[in-house]
């Protein structure tokens, strides 16, 4: 069972970058909107980010990295952070997954799961 003071949830909204793709030269590429929610019962401060990115071909790549897009967001209980982010792929689908490394302020550190999304040019999937 988790500890409700330490509860983080991560939601995320997906859109194809039609202007900044070139499908000609397999370049796909995708923005992100996450939405970190503390509903735990401390402020929490995002320290880094670990992501596992995987194309449609099963190539994985992994990305670790302070913060995110150059900030360390500390969030209060009950409020949210808000940040839009992107990355390129070379085939049409791939997914996306991994963890904030999260400071509570009793100095506890835990992980914010961020669930597999997928990312899709319109119309790739059936």
């Amino acid at each position: 069972m988790s500890d409700s003071r330490y509860q983080v949830d991560v939601s995320v909204v997906t859109r194809y970058l039609t202007e900044q793709s070139q499908p000609e030269h397999s370049r796909f590429a995708f923005a992100y909107t996450i939405t970190v929610q503390n509903n735990g019962q401390l402020p929490a401060k995002l320290l880094s980010r670990h992501w596992v990115i995987t194309d449609g071909d099963g190539h994985v790549e992994e990305v670790r990295g302070e913060g995110v897009v150059g900030q360390q967001p500390l969030i209060a209980a009950g409020e949210s952070h808000t940040y839009t982010s992107g990355t390129v792929m070379t085939s049409k689908v791939g997914t996306m997954q991994g963890t904030y490394q999260m400071l509570a302020d009793d100095g506890k550190r835990f992980d914010a799961i961020i669930k597999p999304f997928r990312l899709a040019v319109p119309g790739a999937l059936h």
